[in-house]
């Protein structure tokens, strides 16, 4: 047996205890005693437990009396009693009562150690099971991540809107987390230990969306088969996520007003029944545009819009760009089992810079192909898909687009482009080379001349006086 698992022996003959106890200590177990029921249940409230072993016959508190204390007590505690009758009705109301088992004195050596064995064996699988479940369930229910003050603002609302019953709206770009978000509002609710039901409305066909929701009879339309429960009827005491809402029909809208005006559902060939939910909805539309436009009823809108909650895109929290990029490069390291250590500099001011159109989760998916094609243990900016490493449109210093005069001389044009590149990468050229789409010796080459004019010198490594960033732009610049 690996470590020290504990066995708490309860007896009330002192020889018993005595020889259990030599016993199992040469088995590698900690062993704890008891000389009856009331002192094991002191150790019990004090120590984990992880096998019980019982006599039935104790004065005071029973064997199966103790056994039931137990399982409220310590419900991981495997039980294993003993008894000097061997009787099937002693030994089926233990079962009965949660005991892995029993043995029969007088005992014999290898039978009550093969017994206890098995049942540290099953305790430790339970404790595993419920280890990894827990971990799992960790997992699912992560918070968001992020910590710039956009998100702050956002998850301040979340966290005040989570308790209580009211309708949620979250309203952003797709991609931004509000699936996450809908879970995280489930979860900080009275309403967590019951389903979170999510459905996407734009997956379901139009056909179909309303027997997904509301649940049909048998025999309601052709196809139904066996009656069944839609999805409000599944979250029936949680949460229904109800995500893209603006692209369900008019013709579910008026069903969905009825469910949130009325608190019923009523099945497709079937009657209304009371439901108890809470509705979370998400979208990416403009619905006051939609609703403008007939598309979307205004009184569903109202119904929907109770507490409004923005979710920022990611271009607009790019101080937790950084974070994200740990979170998914962990993530995605043990998933993969990637011995990948974290970024470059170069590859995270990328990362930073880039707009990120399909936000957090084209990052998530940019950085899943960065740790898995990676060849080296650092991430960097050429292990990048090529949309996120393109060289973004440049500014000048003072955020105008750079322009140029009808006869400015190519090698000029050529010049501010490099130096304005070395500006937005602060003067890594090779990140400029990359960007630029040139090799880095290039960017080199074309600076030597300009440096040698400036100071008469170049550094060891051939490189400009234009790596300190402290220095003035070449005159080029002020024209």
């Amino acid at each position: 047996m690996n470590g020290e698992p504990t066995l708490l022996v309860v007896d009330d003959e002192a020889s018993n205890l005595e020889s259990l106890e030599r016993i199992f200590a040469r088995e590698g177990l900690a062993v704890l005693t008891a000389r009856d029921g009331k002192d094991a249940l002191e150790v019990i409230r004090k120590r984990r437990i992880d096998v019980l072993l019982t006599d039935l016959m104790m004065p005071g508190i029973s064997g199966v009396d103790l056994l039931k204390a137990v399982k409220q007590l310590s419900p991981e505690t495997e039980t294993v009693v003993m008894t000097a009758y061997g009787t099937v009705e002693a030994a089926v109301e233990a079962m009965r009562e949660g005991a892995y088992d029993f043995i029969t004195k007088p005992l014999k050596r290898a039978s009550v150690v093969r017994v206890v064995a098995k049942a540290l064996e099953k305790q430790s699988l339970l404790v595993e099971n419920k280890t990894l479940k827990a971990q799992l369930e960790a997992t699912r229910r992560r918070p968001m991540v992020g910590q710039s003050l956009a998100m702050r603002r956002t998850l301040e609302v979340v966290q005040q809107a989570a308790p209580s019953m009211a309708t949620v709206l979250l309203l952003g770009e797709s991609g931004t987390g509000k699936e996450l978000l809908a879970r995280q509002i489930h979860d900080s609710s009275p309403r967590a230990a019951r389903p979170f039901v999510p459905v996407n409305c734009a997956a379901i066909p139009e056909g179909i969306l309303e027997g997904e929701l509301f649940g049909y009879e048998k025999g309601a339309f052709t196809g139904a088969v066996a009656r069944r429960d839609g999805r409000f009827a599944l979250a029936d005491g949680g949460t229904l996520f109800l995500d893209e809402i603006g692209e369900i029909p008019l013709s579910v809208q008026v069903k969905l007003l009825r469910v949130l005006q009325e608190g019923e559902v009523e099945r497709l060939g079937g009657k209304s029944q009371k439901i108890d939910i809470r509705l979370v909805a998400a979208t990416n539309k403009d619905l006051r545009r939609a609703v403008a436009d007939g598309s979307f009823r205004e009184d569903l809108y109202y119904r929907l819009n109770v507490i409004a909650v923005n979710v920022p895109p990611l271009r607009d929290r790019r101080d937790d760009i950084p974070l994200l990029v740990d979170h998914f490069l962990a993530r995605f390291r043990d998933k993969n089992g990637k011995l990948v250590s974290g970024c470059t500099r170069a590859a995270l001011d990328v990362l930073t810079e880039h707009d990120w159109p399909g936000n957090v989760r084209e990052l998530e998916n940019a950085m899943e192909r960065a740790v898995v094609l990676t060849k080296a243990t650092v991430i960097d900016v050429e292990d990048l898909p090529r949309e996120v490493r393109g060289a973004p449109p440049l500014q000048s210093g003072s955020g105008r687009a750079l322009t140029f005069e009808i006869g400015t001389p190519l090698e000029d044009i050529e010049m501010r482009v490099i130096h304005e590149t070395l500006r937005h990468t602060r003067g890594d050229k090779r990140l400029a080379a990359q960007l630029l789409g040139i090799a880095t010796r290039t960017i080199y080459r074309k600076l030597e001349p300009t440096a040698a004019i400036e100071d008469g010198s170049k550094d060891p490594d051939g490189a400009s006086g234009y790596d300190n960033l402290a220095m003035e732009p070449p005159a080029i610049f002020s024209k």
